[in-house]
């Protein structure tokens, strides 16, 4: 609890050990195996904070920290602690103005970030890519820059990856070269951020992180990101918190020392914000770390062991309150050494012993004084929480979400950026392409018509040729025939009148035959009067002697 001499964390024997609150944006340690206290020793600063003016953020992993939106149930065992801490006419039972968060939106309101606040240094680092991917993603976000796109969520990026992609050979003179390999490699990397609800955190309206430095009556708001479901996606919470951090140290202004800080952060199960992380995300995380101080903002990590934070991270924080250790196995031996020598010794005990001998609710406290000088470790019996020990009730969640404020972040929009600029660019290039291919269509319907009437014409100048040759042979054939026609009548005319010549020479010699017959005839009847008369006269030889004389004889 907080207390004119700072923020109240336990006795040491019978000396109440505080943290100077001017010294708490010097960062610090929370460790410990799970059921020793942390959780407790972390709601207890909290409360302090909040008590003392100074926004506090928590990251609650197990969501057993939502219980410091309702008031603490008294117990015989939390009054003899009240008794035994001396602080029966300043502790009692009450909520602290909860604030609910969620990136997943389901216990608290929405939280979210756009890409272009983001930024390609901090988004590459996040996804891990190489040199060449993220020298890629920074000419994503100058393209963006230079063409008026807002990279607001991931749809927005994956649409400009796509446009990129497409344009890449019109975009080598200004931007240089953009290699697919790299495409695919930014695209591929996004997949497990997307996977793990990157889709949900990028977006709007994001989040201002002046709402997260607010007070109600004097009280410090305590903004509690539940992080149950986000801590089994770590790509995504490391994002989020970086951000966060980011964001802080962007826009708030150099402060120096202050007497309190103006924000007081506590990562829970911080492991997870190191696990298998890059090189260059750690980086980062130790650059905003020793920077954040200056801007008035404290960082403190809950964690198991010191080993789970990096150490250039660990050497930034100077107030650490240890708890109890297991040394079981070689590793776990080691790491108590470790976690023992970053503890400044006192004689009274020798830590090394004194870590795996604390009881729940102890912890080993060593904490700056007002001239930032690391205290002498001491055994400290942590104070009790004036909140809720248990999660809260939903009902206490709406009703803390009812009346923080902060509902216009619970309906997200879905504003003009870069995929909808995209995709009308798309539709209006598709619409030309369609125009432009009708256009084409028309023309070869057009020419196929032509071609077509061409066709059609020659066929029908053939047919017409055909028909004039064949009119043309008609009448020679017709010429022929009218020609053996006239040929055959005049044959026929002359047969005719051969005929007829014929017949007319025949009846003529038929006339003249007659006409010699009837004369035979006749010249036989005179022959024959003359016979008689020659038989009446003379002799038979006499008579044809003399006929034959007078008349010839016949041949």
């Amino acid at each position: 609890m907080y207390t004119q001499d700072g923020i109240y964390l336990g006795l040491a024997g019978e000396t109440r050990v505080s943290l100077a609150l001017r010294m708490a944006n010097r960062h610090g340690l929370i460790a410990g195996a799970s059921g020793t206290g942390k959780t407790v020793t972390m709601k207890v600063m909290a409360e302090s904070f909040s008590d003392a003016g100074v926004p506090v953020f928590l990251c609650d992993v197990k969501g057993d920290v939502s219980g410091l939106a309702e008031a603490g149930e008294p117990s015989e065992s939390m009054e003899r602690r009240i008794d035994r801490f001396g602080v029966r006419d300043s502790f009692r039972y009450r909520p602290y103005p909860v604030t609910f968060w969620d990136v997943y939106q389901e216990q608290g309101h929405p939280v979210r970030a756009s890409v272009s606040d983001m930024g390609p240094e901090l988004l590459a680092r996040i996804l891990g890519l190489s040199d060449a991917q993220e020298g890629v993603l920074n000419i994503l976000f100058r393209f963006a820059d230079d063409h008026g796109l807002l990279l607001t969520d991931l749809k927005d990026l994956k649409a400009l990856l796509r446009y990129v992609g497409e344009h890449r050979a019109e975009l080598l003179a200004d931007y240089g070269n953009i290699t697919p390999q790299s495409l695919g490699g930014i695209t591929r990397a996004l997949l497990p951020l997307e996977a793990q609800g990157g889709a949900l955190f990028f977006g709007e309206p994001t989040l201002d992180i002046m709402d997260l430095i607010r007070t109600e009556e004097g009280r410090g708001a305590v903004n509690l990101l539940d992080c149950v479901r986000l801590a089994r996606s770590p790509k995504l919470y490391a994002t989020f918190l970086l951000w966060l951090m980011s964001e802080l140290f962007e826009r708030l202004p150099e402060v120096g020392d202050l007497d309190a800080p103006k924000l007081v952060f506590f990562f829970d199960e911080a492991h997870l914000l190191f696990a298998d992380a890059p090189r260059l995300l750690v980086q980062k995380i130790e650059q905003l770390v020793k920077l954040i101080r200056s801007k008035g903002v404290g960082v403190w990590f809950v964690t198991q062991s010191p080993s789970d934070i990096p150490d250039p991270v660990l050497a930034q924080l100077s107030g650490r309150v240890q708890h109890a250790l297991r040394a079981y196995t070689p590793a776990e031996q080691k790491a108590v050494r470790a976690a023992a020598s970053s503890l400044r010794a006192n004689p009274a005990f020798r830590t090394e012993d004194a870590i795996t001998q604390l009881g729940v609710g102890e912890a080993l406290v060593s904490l700056l004084d007002e001239n930032g000088v690391p205290g002498v470790t001491e055994r400290v019996k942590i104070i009790c929480p004036q909140s809720l020990m248990a999660p809260c009730g939903d009902g206490t969640r709406r009703d803390a979400m009812a009346r923080d404020g902060m509902a216009w972040y619970d309906a997200a929009v879905d504003s003009d950026s870069a995929y909808e600029q995209l995709e009308r660019e798309r539709e209006e290039a598709a619409e030309r392409t369609a125009l432009e291919r009708e256009r084409l269509a028309l023309e070869r319907e057009r020419a196929a018509l032509e071609a077509q009437r061409q066709k059609e014409q020659a066929a029908e100048d053939k047919r017409r040729e055909r028909e004039e040759i064949a009119e043309e042979k008609r009448r020679e054939r017709e010429e022929i025939a009218a020609e053996k026609r006239r040929e055959r009548e005049e044959q026929e005319a002359r047969k005719k009148a051969e005929r007829a010549e014929e017949e007319a020479r025949k009846k003529a010699e038929r006339e003249e035959e007659r006409r010699r017959a009837a004369e035979e005839k006749k010249l036989e009847r005179r022959k024959a009067r003359i016979e008689q008369q020659v038989i009446s006269t003379g002799a038979a030889i006499v008579k044809r002697g003399l006929m034959n004389t007078i008349f010839g004889g016949k041949k």
